[in-house]
């Protein structure tokens, strides 16, 4: 855990610092998470480059010359429509890299303010809330995100919605976990003593000290989420054609694998990259901040 925050009330700027610090640090001394935030960092710049680079249109179509391997015109070739893989793949991640942002920071916050707060009240709201939590979890993941995508239609902001809707129960059971180690502290028993209120205890001196936990929680999810939007896309709940999006484009050219590999295996490594980004980001954290996934009770 981190270090008591009697010291640094009132100056958040001081507490981002700190998270700074321990950040720095981990990754001097974590090849694991220096390799991972390296792997995300290239796929967030190629995602913002890709208009530039790319150098075709990712939803043009040219019948002309669709299903051809590699040329100089289109280095990885072209799907049954005409349009150019290299080009569909760097703007796919476009797509996959915003809605894993959102969904994740949504979830990961409703989820750690949730746990903060149950674990500070440790009443009837406490009670209710968890078995709110153990309802959630009971249902499979990827029947959850159908149900929602079935009954509000597919959409960016649906599409977060669902996510939201699954993984926040599992991020909240986490971070209250960690909370309820927190609660115990001298610092907290004091500030109780001071006549503090409960929201300025539980934002003040519980949530800076489960940050390590939150950063953990949000690579690790972020990993899940991404497997699970491209999952969604392929079963065509997700990102509607034309769409440059890395499931949708393994679904589209899933037939045309023996013609042009490129098209699904493009996108496939381009997935798979980033969803190794974000494990080893995850692993070495949890390392470098001395958190033990297993032991906190992540939840898929």
């Amino acid at each position: 855990m981190m270090a008591s925050t009697t010291g640094v009330r009132g100056r958040p700027s001081r507490w981002m610092r700190g998270i700074a610090s321990s950040v720095t640090s981990s990754l001097s001394g974590s090849t694991a998470l220096s390799i991972g935030l390296g792997l995300i960092a290239l796929h967030i710049v190629l995602a913002i480059v890709a208009p530039w680079i790319s150098g075709h249109d990712p939803i043009s179509t040219d019948p002309s010359v669709a299903l051809t391997g590699s040329t100089w015109s289109h280095w990885l070739g072209t799907d049954q429509y005409g349009r150019d893989i290299l080009s569909r793949t760097l703007n796919g991640g476009r797509y996959a890299l915003l809605v894993t942002f959102l969904a994740t920071t949504i979830a990961v916050s409703i989820g750690t303010i949730l746990g903060c707060v149950t674990a500070y009240a440790d009443n009837w709201f406490d009670e209710v809330v968890m078995r709110v939590v153990d309802a959630l979890l009971a249902v499979p993941s990827i029947l959850a995100l159908l149900v929602v995508v079935t009954v509000f239609n597919s959409g960016l902001w649906v599409i977060v919605l669902a996510v939201t809707v699954v993984y926040a129960p599992a991020v909240t059971r986490v971070v209250r976990g960690a909370a309820r180690t927190v609660i115990t502290q001298d610092y907290v028993t004091a500030a109780r003593a001071r006549g503090e209120k409960p929201l300025s205890i539980v934002f003040r001196e519980i949530l800076p000290n489960v940050t390590d936990v939150v950063l953990v929680e949000y690579a690790m999810r972020a990993s899940w989420i991404v497997l699970l939007i491209s999952t969604l896309s392929f079963l065509g709940f997700g990102a509607n054609p034309p769409t440059p999006d890395w499931g949708l484009m393994v679904q589209e050219n899933r037939t045309a694998l023996t013609v042009v590999p490129m098209g699904a295996l493009a996108p496939v490594v381009a997935l798979a990259t980033l969803v190794v980004g974000l494990n080893l980001s995850a692993d070495g954290l949890s390392k470098s901040l001395g958190i033990d996934r297993a032991q906190k009770g992540a939840v898929s």
